[in-house]
C-alpha cells in the first residue's frame, strides 16, 4: 500500500472507494445530535478550556486514518476480534465500528473534558441504537453486540485504558495522529502559548506507510518542539493499542532523523 498523508481528505478517499464507509459517514454527518455534540465539544474544548480542536473535522480525520490503519492491518492477516468473536458478522460491521468509534469518540467532552471517554461512552449508548438501526435498515441479529463494541471503542481512547481488540486500537493510533498545525492554531490565536500549542504549530505532515514493521508512522516537524507531541501524545496511545507490535514511528525535525519507536 502507498503512503498516505493524514487529513481529512483521507476519509474522503475511503468513502469514494467504499460504499459502505460512504454510507455509514453521511448516517453519522447527517445527524442533528451526533453534529450538535461535536461542536458543543468543540466549545467546551477550544473556547472554554483552550485546548485543541475536538470537533467535526477531527473527527473527519481519525475516522479516515484509523480506516487506513484497519486496511493495513487486514493486509496483514490481522484478524479483527470483533469477527474472531462473532460480534461483528462481516468485515463492512468490522468498518462500521472503527468509523463510528472515531466520529464519536470525543463527545464526551460535550459535558466536560474530565472522564469525557467514559462519558461519551454513556451518552452514546441511544445514539448507536438510533444509527445502527439507519445505517442497516432494520435491526440486525447482532445489533447491541455491534453497538458494544463501538462504546470499548471511544471509552478505550483514554491514555490509560487498555485497547481489547485491533479495531479500537486503530482508531485509538488515529486519534494521535491528528497532530499537525491547524489542529492548534485557532487555540494559539486566543492566547493559549504552551507546550501543547507550540508543539502542535511545529508539526508540518503526519504520514501512514510500510515500514519495517507493517505500520509506519512518519512524522515531520520544524521545530524540536514537536517531540512533544510524539513522546506524550502519540507513543502513550500506541503503547495501549494493543496493536503496538506493528507499529513503528519516525519523527524528522528540519529533515533531520530525531527518534525512532520502538528505538534499537
Amino acid at each position: 500500500m502507498e503512503r498516505v498523508k493524514v487529513t481529512p481528505k483521507l476519509l474522503i478517499d475511503h468513502m469514494n472507494r467504499d460504499e459502505h464507509v460512504r454510507r455509514v459517514v453521511e448516517v453519522l454527518e447527517n445527524d442533528e445530535e451526533v453534529q450538535s455534540l461535536l461542536r458543543m465539544s468543540n466549545i467546551m474544548a477550544v473556547s472554554r478550556l483552550g485546548y485543541n480542536d475536538h470537533g467535526p473535522v477531527h473527527a473527519r480525520i481519525v475516522a479516515g486514518a484509523a480506516l487506513e490503519i484497519l486496511y493495513r492491518l487486514k493486509e496483514n492477516d490481522i484478524e479483527p476480534r470483533a469477527l474472531k468473536d462473532g460480534t461483528a458478522e462481516n468485515f463492512n460491521d468490522v468498518k462500521t465500528i472503527v468509523v463510528a468509534g472515531a466520529f464519536l469518540h470525543d463527545i464526551g467532552n460535550s459535558i466536560h473534558r474530565d472522564n469525557h471517554e467514559q462519558i461519551g461512552a454513556l451518552l452514546a449508548k441511544d445514539i448507536l441504537d438510533r444509527l445502527l438501526q439507519e445505517i442497516y435498515g432494520t435491526k440486525r441479529r447482532n445489533h447491541f453486540l455491534l453497538r458494544q463494541e463501538i462504546l470499548h471503542t471511544i471509552y478505550a481512547t483514554a491514555y490509560n485504558a487498555k485497547c481489547l481488540t485491533p479495531e479500537a486500537g486503530a482508531v485509538k493510533i488515529a486519534d494521535g495522529l491528528d497532530m499537525s498545525e491547524g489542529r492548534a492554531r485557532l487555540p494559539y490565536k486566543m492566547g493559549k502559548i504552551d507546550i501543547h500549542a507550540v508543539s502542535a504549530l511545529s508539526i508540518k505532515e503526519v504520514y501512514i506507510e510500510k515500514g519495517e514493521r507493517p505500520i509506519r508512522i512518519v512524522v515531520r516537524a520544524s521545530e524540536m518542539a514537536g517531540l512533544f507531541q510524539v513522546e506524550n501524545v502519540l507513543l502513550p496511545k500506541i503503547r495501549t493499542s494493543s496493536i503496538e507490535n506493528v507499529i513503528e514511528v519516525v519523527l524528522y525535525s528540519q529533515e533531520k532523523l530525531v527518534i525512532t519507536y520502538p528505538s534499537d
